[in-house]
C-alpha cells in the first residue's frame, strides 16, 4: 500500500539511491520524490533510472515535502543544514542518515520539526533492507509509525534508543560489506575447489540468503540450525573447525566493534 507523502533527499549518493529505489516500490508515488545533489549528471542519471524529480540544489521543493532526507556525506552534513534548515516547513518530518550527527545537534538546528536519525543499509534497494531509527523528542508516535513504514515497505525496521545508533551502523550498516567480502570469499573457495566462477557465485550468494532466511523465519538461535547440519565426523564440521582456528568468528566481532567505535569518533567531531 502506498503512503501519500511528498519526500525529498539532500544529497543522491549511493545510500539515497538505495532508498529511492526501496521506496518507488509501491510505497511512494516518483511523482512526490525530489533529490538533490551537487552534481548535475549524478541528477540526471537518477531522474532517468526512477524517473524521480532531480535538481542541482533543493530550493525547488524542500519548502513542500512531507519528509526530507538528510544523505549527505558527514564532513558535508553542516553546510547541507544550514542552506535548508530555514525553508523547510514546521513541521516537516527530517530523517537524517549522517552517520554520528546526533538528535541534539539536528534539533539544535531545526528547532521546530520533529527530527529522526536512521541507519538504513543498502539491500533497502532490492527491498531486502535492515533500518533502525531513533526518534528526537519532538517525533511521537505518528510520526515513529511513518518512519517503520517507509522503511519496512523496503524490508525491516527496528526503533532503538539513540545510544544503540553507533551499534546499529557497526553491525547492519556496515554489515553488507562484510558478508559480500565472506561471498567472495566462499566463492574463491568453491573456484579453488574446482567450480567454474559463475556457478561458484551463486552457490554461495544463494546459501547466504538461504541461512539468513531460515534464522528470521525459524526464529531458531543460529547455533541450533549450525547443529542441525553439522554431522558427527562429517564435511561441515571439518569445514567449521578450520573457521574457528582461523579466527573468523572473533574477526566479525572486532569488525563491528571497530565500526561502532569509528561511527562513535565521528559524533565526536
Amino acid at each position: 500500500m502506498g503512503l501519500d507523502l511528498c519526500v525529498g533527499f539532500i544529497g543522491g549518493g549511493a545510500m539515497a539511491e538505495a532508498l529511492v529505489a526501496g521506496i518507488t516500490q509501491g510505497t511512494i508515488d516518483r511523482e512526490h520524490i525530489f533529490v538533490s545533489d551537487h552534481k548535475a549528471a549524478r541528477c540526471q542519471e537518477l531522474a532517468e533510472r526512477y524517473g524521480i524529480h532531480t535538481s542541482v540544489g533543493a530550493d525547488a521543493f524542500v519548502g513542500h515535502v512531507d519528509v526530507l532526507f538528510l544523505a549527505v556525506k558527514p564532513q558535508a552534513a553542516a553546510k547541507a543544514i544550514d542552506e535548508v534548515k530555514d525553508k523547510v516547513g514546521k513541521d516537516t518530518l527530517i530523517l537524517s542518515i549522517v552517520a554520528g550527527l546526533t538528535l541534539d545537534s539536528l534539533e539544535a538546528s531545526f528547532t521546530s520539526q520533529p527530527v529522526v536519525r536512521i541507519m538504513p543499509n543498502t539491500p533497502l534497494s532490492v527491498g531486502a533492507g535492515m533500518s533502525a531509527f531513533a526518534c528526537g523528542t519532538r517525533a511521537g508516535a505518528a510520526e515513529a509509525k511513518a518512519v517503520s513504514e517507509i522503511l519496512s515497505a523496503s524490508g525491516r525496521a527496528i526503533e532503538v534508543s539513540e545510544p544503540a545508533m553507533d551499534a546499529v551502523t557497526g553491525l547492519s550498516g556496515s554489515g553488507p560489506a562484510y558478508v559480500f567480502l565472506l561471498i567472495d570469499a566462499l566463492s574463491d573457495g568453491g573456484v579453488a575447489a574446482g567450480l567454474k566462477r559463475d556457478a561458484a557465485t551463486l552457490l554461495a550468494a544463494q546459501t547466504v540468503y538461504g541461512a539468513a532466511k531460515m534464522v528470521l523465519e525459524t526464529q531458531k538461535h543460529p547455533d541450533v540450525l549450525r547443529d542441525q547440519v553439522t554431522s558427527p565426523a562429517g564435511t561441515t564440521i571439518a569445514g567449521l573447525r578450520v573457521l574457528e582456528n582461523r579466527g573468523l568468528r572473533g574477526a566479525l566481532i572486532d569488525a563491528v566493534l571497530a565500526a561502532t567505535e569509528k561511527s562513535r569518533e565521528l559524533g565526536k567531531k
